[in-house]
């Protein structure tokens, strides 16, 4: 059994958190947990503060979403999204919600996918300085 992928999205739209929650809604799911990552405003490698973040998503990217989220776990139901486009410090860059009938598979699910989130989707994100310095980060893995 694979995970029941709700919703998978790239978009430049603004992340609705209550939407995914909202996706995984399930009268049989006894657990829900969410991650929502959001642009903040400070990089240990900054030499000032960081105003945005720029995402680049490959045209692919939305459908390796989805294979993600269907590898995150067994009996889960899972929505998630990544923006794309630039973001302001604040603004969800990545939401994450599953459900599952115990707690245990829904945090684990969550973590696995996140990670491979992290590790897998070709996106990539441009960091964009107070002084309009910009570097590309986590490209290479």
């Amino acid at each position: 059994m694979t995970a029941a992928v709700r919703l998978a999205r790239v978009s430049a739209e603004p992340l609705d958190v209550a939407a995914h929650l909202a996706a995984v809604a399930d009268p049989a799911m006894g657990a829900v947990t969410a991650f929502v990552g959001s642009v903040r405003d400070a990089d240990p490698d900054a030499a000032g503060p960081v105003v945005a973040l720029e995402y680049t998503a490959h045209p692919d990217a939305e459908a390796v979403l989805r294979r993600l989220a269907e590898g995150a776990g067994d009996g889960v139901l899972i929505a998630v999204s990544h923006r794309s486009g630039r973001l302001g410090v604040g603004e969800p860059a990545v939401v994450i919600a599953v459900a599952s009938a115990h707690r245990a598979a829904a945090f684990a699910a969550c973590r696995a996918l996140i990670e491979s989130i992290k590790a897998d989707l070709p996106v990539w994100k441009r960091q964009v300085e107070a002084d309009g310095t910009t570097a590309w980060k986590g490209l290479g893995g």
